[in-house]
C-alpha cells in the first residue's frame, strides 16, 4: 500500500502523523499519556493540567483527519482527565460508549480517604452514522446452560443463541501483573483480549489500525494476529525496541517471548545512556 503502512515510526506523533495521508485509516486505537506523573522516559505524563488539555487538543486535531469517514476512534483515559477529553471529541466525533474496563485489582491497599480506583474509562467515537462495527466478530458464546434454558422452539436457530451475546460496556479483563507471559516492559501495558475485540468490531480484515502511542506496541501485535494493517509512532526508543521484538516473535504466551523482550528493552536502555 504505502511505506507508512505495518510501520512504527520511533518519534512524536505531533511531527510524524503528517507521514499518513488523511482519510487513510479505519481505525484509531490508543493509550495516550495519563498525566499521572508515569515516567516514560520523557515529560509527556508530567504536565501541568492546562499544557496536558492542551496537547490532547493538538493531538486529537492531528490524527482525527486521518480517519476513514466511516472510521471509528478508541481512547483510553483515567476518570481525572475523561470527561474534558471527551467534551474534546464530542465537538469531532459522535460518542457511541463509554466503556469501563474493570482491571480486577486485588481488593488490597490503596487510598483511605478515597474509594479505590480499580477502572480505566474507554470513549468509543464515530465520525458517521454509517461506521463500520462487527458485532458477530466480538460476541461472546453463551454456555451449554443457557442454550439448553432457550431450547423452546422460539429460540431455535436464533442467531444471537448461537453466535452470543453483545458485548456490555464493562469489561472486566485482567490487568497484566508482572509475571503475565504478556507482559513487556512498560508501565500501563494493554491486554491483547481487550484491543483485538476493539480492532475485530471496529476495523474491517484488511484495514489499517493507527496508534499514535504504541507503547509495548499492543495495538500493531493485536492487528497483526486479526489479519488488520498497523501504523502508528512511539517516542521512547527502549519501547520502540520492545515493539520490534515482539513484532518479530512468533506470537506464543511464553516465559521464553518474555525474556527476549525483556532483554531487547535492557539493551536499548544500556544503549541509550552510553
Amino acid at each position: 500500500m504505502s511505506d507508512w503502512v505495518d510501520r512504527v515510526f520511533c518519534e512524536d506523533a505531533l511531527t510524524g502523523l503528517s507521514r499518513i495521508p488523511d482519510g487513510a485509516v479505519d481505525l484509531i486505537l490508543t493509550d495516550p499519556p495519563y498525566n499521572l506523573g508515569k515516567d516514560y522516559g520523557n515529560a509527556s505524563d508530567q504536565q501541568s493540567e492546562a499544557d496536558f488539555l492542551a496537547w490532547t487538543a493538538r493531538w486529537l486535531d492531528l490524527a482525527i483527519p486521518k480517519l476513514k469517514d466511516n472510521g471509528s476512534l478508541y481512547i483510553f483515559a483515567t476518570w481525572r482527565y475523561s470527561p474534558e477529553i471527551f467534551v474534546m471529541l464530542k465537538q469531532r466525533l459522535t460518542m457511541m460508549n463509554e466503556i469501563i474496563w474493570d482491571r480486577r485489582v486485588p481488593s488490597m491497599g490503596g487510598s483511605v480517604r478515597s474509594y479505590s480506583s480499580v477502572h480505566d474509562t474507554i470513549g468509543f467515537f464515530v465520525k458517521r452514522k454509517d461506521y463500520y462495527f462487527d458485532l458477530d466478530a466480538v460476541r461472546i458464546p453463551y454456555d451449554e446452560a443457557t442454550k439448553k434454558a432457550r431450547s423452546r422452539s422460539i429460540f431455535v436457530g436464533s442467531k444471537w443463541l448461537e453466535l452470543g451475546y453483545n458485548p456490555k460496556d464493562l469489561w472486566s479483563v485482567s490487568r497484566l501483573h508482572r509475571e503475565h507471559p504478556e507482559r513487556a516492559e512498560h508501565p500501563t501495558q494493554k491486554p491483547l483480549e481487550i484491543i483485538e475485540r476493539m480492532i475485530k468490531a471496529s476495523c474491517p480484515p484488511g484495514g489499517v489500525v493507527l496508534d499514535p502511542f504504541m507503547g509495548s506496541g499492543t495495538t500493531a501485535l493485536a492487528a497483526r494476529r486479526t489479519g488488520r494493517q498497523f501504523t502508528g509512532f512511539e517516542l521512547n526508543e527502549a519501547y520502540c525496541a520492545i515493539i520490534d521484538q515482539r513484532l518479530r516473535t512468533p506470537v506464543a504466551d511464553t516465559i521464553a517471548q518474555k525474556k527476549a523482550v525483556k532483554q531487547a528493552a535492557k539493551k536499548a536502555a544500556a544503549d541509550t545512556t552510553n
